[in-house]
């Protein structure tokens, strides 16, 4: 058996360690959603932990069927990776917090016209939801920026273009209440039951489900783009990721459908592997394989549930002593049960994820980055 790639069942596998700790709930989850109607294989990441009903850090590999449930209420929901203009060694972290104190309204009117413009070339025709777009939203949804801390492949850091000494920018976000309301519709007519693949009714919620995507793509962007203006800086985009999706994919020489729930594809080029807002994230080059369904985890993955935070740590950790983490970086967020829920205690290490996925042999990690400044939200309106 590969190394770190446990066999649970004939369908089920986990990408993880034996010394990776992952909830009874998350494994049952896993194996009940191998019993769905044209299931082939489902493939659990170290990041693995339960979700409503569905494990989130997991694939789903099916035939004949979509399950649009697996992918879940933020469709497109993934990270993106931009460089800024701004120098590492210039930042005060006490002025540069202070800027970023109108980032969470819709975008005024000064941003129309390209947001019309973006719209149009990404073929976006939804208007429902613009007041959301550039927005972060909630959960552990977050924008930060981060210095390049460690390089391990020089050469491949100089390819994407990174400077060590710029300061760097991570947004993690997706659909927002377009995601919602498709899979909310989806609910209402056909309950949790699969869509026929081929159907009107399946290739209908593929158009929906494609058009959530590349809005979560342009929600990332915009969010990226009012954070860079606020901070007086210009910057570039390096990469782009998704994991909620759903997309048509060839297996074992057979047509079916890869969903992806809280899960980074590995073949898509390079990716980013984020920690806790008190973690290191970490740049890696996939190595696509069909053992983990061609996925990675999507960051450090739960250690313990939202709702149940604060009582863990209340008694240990004062509101005031979340504002600052060990790795010297700075925390805005007004909302004290997101400030306790999102608290790197909650999460696993990401080292120790990454590094069951490079010893199961599906990454090369390039580099990692530290925490500067995560922003989450300003008050109690992280919904």
């Amino acid at each position: 058996m590969d190394t770190n790639v446990q066999t649970i069942t004939e369908q089920v596998s986990l990408i993880a360690s034996e010394q990776t700790w992952i909830e009874g709930a998350a494994i049952q989850q896993l194996k009940k959603t191998a019993e769905l109607d044209g299931m082939v294989r489902v493939a659990g990441m170290p990041d693995l932990h339960p979700g409503r009903g569905y494990p989130i850090g997991a694939a789903f590999y099916t035939r004949d069927k979509i399950y649009p449930a697996l992918v879940g209420n933020d469709i497109g929901c993934g990270m993106s990776l931009w460089q800024s203009s701004l120098k590492v060694s210039k930042i005060n972290l006490d002025k540069f917090a202070k800027k970023f104190a109108r980032v969470e309204a819709p975008l005024d009117d000064s941003w129309c016209e390209l947001v019309a413009e973006r719209k149009k070339e990404k073929n976006i025709t939804n208007h429902s939801f613009d007041l959301s777009l550039g927005t972060i939203g909630g959960g552990n949804h977050f924008t930060e920026f981060q210095a390049i801390d460690q390089v391990y492949d020089t050469d491949a850091l100089s390819a994407l273009g990174l400077d060590k000494k710029q300061l760097q920018l991570l947004v993690h976000s997706g659909s927002r209440g377009l995601g919602q309301s498709i899979l909310v519709e989806h609910i209402r007519q056909f309950n949790h039951t699969g869509l026929n693949a081929g159907s009107e009714n399946a290739q209908r919620y593929l158009q929906q489900h494609d058009e959530a995507v590349r809005w979560a793509e342009l929600n990332r962007e915009f969010i990226a783009r009012r954070f860079l203006e606020a901070g007086k800086a210009d910057g570039q985009m390096i990469l782009d990721i998704n994991h909620n999706l759903v997309t048509a994919k060839t297996l074992d020489n057979q047509n079916g459908y890869l969903h992806r729930k809280g899960a980074t594809p590995s073949d898509a080029g390079y990716v980013v592997i984020p920690g806790s807002r008190g973690d290191y994230t970490y740049l890696v080059r996939p190595l696509p394989s069909d053992k983990s369904l061609y996925s990675l985890a999507h960051g450090a993955g739960r250690k313990w549930r939202r709702g149940e935070c604060q009582g863990r740590l209340s008694h240990k950790y004062k509101k005031d002593d979340l504002y600052q983490t060990p790795l010297g970086s700075r925390v805005i967020c007004g909302n004290k049960e997101l400030l306790y829920d999102e608290a790197p205690q909650a999460y696993k290490k990401c080292q120790s994820v990454v590094s069951d996925m490079a010893d199961a042999g599906l990454v090369e990690v390039i580099a990692r980055l530290r925490p500067v400044l995560t922003f989450k939200t300003h008050g109690d309106c992280a919904g």
